[in-house]
């Protein structure tokens, strides 16, 4: 998107529309009514650049500078921000499909290595201590838990916005082999589940003193760049879909689990509802919304009655009882998953911890751990 558009804007012609829909998307970003002549002017601006390839671009993730990329997506886009049921294409690339596959099936490793090692009564604990075995993802977690808990419960006022900010840091940074074990760590019992409850520190990052209504929080993420990005992200990955039998339109259990945790740290951050359940809401109220109530209903099921999302989250939990991968029926098929991550060099961003407690990060290192965990945990042909 940014070289795109610095092609565009040496052009005179694409230079003069990308200008016209700047304004068009600044209008919409404030929340501005624009009357017909506005609007047939924006929709026309973004029509003439049909034949632009900065039309068709998209940012990544973890890309340096991404909002940046995504202000300049939503500038070509200013025609998708009429309303929230508009925001289902997301601006992201869509996640490499062949991981997402691999990782359904590799969740089980996760969380059979760490029973391996004789701690499954508190998963959620035993994720934080292999968080701490990573020198960012210790790191990233201390930054953002000291700035979410200063202030936090007491007469002081934490300050949220950098809450958000160092949260968003962790999400983005931190190998998702790590903060996939933290977040949807699964438990049996309510101190396991109190300690993932406040995993983003949500006396800050999430509760409010008294629950705003839920429409508030949508203009509030429709005026940041970053919040309605990963808002339209997760619209597109967690579409539900009554008649599919995962209950998803896309079927990808990474990609709407990705798209989750890209919403945590903006102002439309999820979090769980009680200790008891894996059941997430966003933090407002429907009352007084007079004859918006029913889009604010929607707001605020977009998460509680999201079928999609319940599904890959039970899938995310029932990973810790796929089985023991000693039994004849995982052996094989765990063998197969092997060679073919170690063929597709899967491994090279995927972090696992060695034997001696450590965690290498290098794809050679990577594979030969991956292989002698194979071999300790499988029984011999």
């Amino acid at each position: 998107h940014i070289l795109t558009r610095q092609l565009c804007l040496s052009d005179s012609t694409c230079n003069a529309t990308y200008r016209t829909l700047e304004n068009c998307a600044l209008a919409k970003t404030r929340l501005l009514p624009l009357d017909h002549n506005s609007r047939v002017r924006c929709l026309n601006a973004e029509l003439d650049l049909g034949n632009s390839s900065l039309l068709h671009c998209k940012c990544h993730r973890r890309m340096k500078r991404q909002e940046h990329c995504l202000r300049i997506f939503w500038t070509v886009h200013s025609s998708m921000t009429d309303g929230y049921f508009s925001l289902e294409t997301s601006p992201y690339e869509n996640p490499n499909l062949f991981w997402s596959l691999a990782s359904r099936s590799l969740c089980s490793f996760g969380f059979i290595g760490s029973q391996l090692e004789g701690d499954a009564t508190n998963p959620c604990l035993k994720a934080t201590h292999v968080c701490n075995l990573s020198k960012k993802c210790f790191r990233l977690r201390t930054d953002y838990a000291s700035i979410c808990t200063k202030g936090a419960g007491s007469e002081d006022v934490c300050d949220r916005r950098k809450c958000h900010r160092g949260l968003r840091n962790f999400f983005e940074k931190v190998p998702e082999d790590f903060t996939k074990r933290i977040l949807f760590c699964p438990c049996q019992d309510e101190f396991c589940g109190e300690r993932r409850r406040k995993t983003i520190v949500p006396d800050c990052s999430f509760q409010y003193n008294t629950k705003p209504n839920c429409l508030w929080l949508l203009d509030s993420c429709l005026e940041d760049h970053i919040c309605k990005s990963r808002l339209a992200d997760f619209q597109q990955n967690c579409q539900p879909a009554d008649m599919s039998p995962d209950g998803c339109s896309l079927h990808n259990h990474g990609a709407c689990l990705q798209a989750y945790m890209g919403m945590i740290g903006t102002p439309m951050t999820p979090n769980y509802v009680s200790n008891s359940s894996v059941d997430v809401s966003l933090w407002c109220t429907c009352e007084s919304s007079g004859n918006q109530k029913e889009k604010c209903d929607q707001i605020l099921g977009m998460f509680g009655s999201n079928k999609c999302l319940g599904k890959h989250q039970s899938h995310q939990k029932n990973c810790s009882a796929q089985g023991n991968v000693n039994s004849a029926p995982y052996a094989q098929h765990y063998r197969n998953i092997y060679n073919l991550i170690i063929s597709s060099e899967i491994l090279q961003t995927c972090p696992l911890q060695n034997r001696v407690g450590k965690v290498t990060e290098g794809p050679k290192s990577l594979q030969v751990q991956f292989k002698l965990f194979l071999q300790s945990a499988l029984p011999h042909k």
